[in-house]
């Protein structure tokens, strides 16, 4: 089974950026350990601030994979070029996100991506990938 993992905006900066919503730990910290939990999954990731960026790399992915887990990050509550995109797709989709949206600033409650994926999952911070990767795994 092959799973990509596709980070947006900002998502470079996880252990700097803001750690009390976040954490301290990078991306490229975490990864290791979501690769030694399921060692017969290849788990390849992405990460670009750039939204054409993360759809080209979703669409050259997105016919072979398994399965996408999406962190667009704030591209989330803006960008009906990733829904179209998701929708496009033969691998499922599953919207993460590190924190729970729904008790931050009102403008992160409404997802634009969400209607286009096969599910979300917000608010466990890192292990929201984790949570992610079972929900794939699980539809096999």
């Amino acid at each position: 089974m092959k799973i990509l993992i596709v980070n947006g905006p900002n998502l470079n900066l996880l252990g700097i950026r803001e750690p009390g919503i976040y954490g301290s730990s990078s991306f490229e910290q975490y990864l290791p350990v979501l690769q030694a939990r399921y060692p017969d999954v290849e788990i390849a990731y992405y990460q670009s601030n750039i939204e054409g960026e993360l759809i080209d790399k979703m669409q050259q992915e997105g016919f072979s994979v398994d399965g996408i887990v999406l962190n667009a990050g704030a591209y989330t509550h803006t960008s009906v070029a990733l829904h179209d995109c998701i929708r496009s797709l033969k691998s499922p989709v599953v919207e993460v996100h590190i924190s729970n949206v729904h008790q931050r600033e009102a403008f992160r409650h409404h997802s634009m991506i969400s209607a286009a994926c096969l599910g979300v999952i917000c608010g466990f911070g890192l292990d929201s990938y984790r949570l992610a990767i079972e929900a794939l795994l699980a539809r096999r």
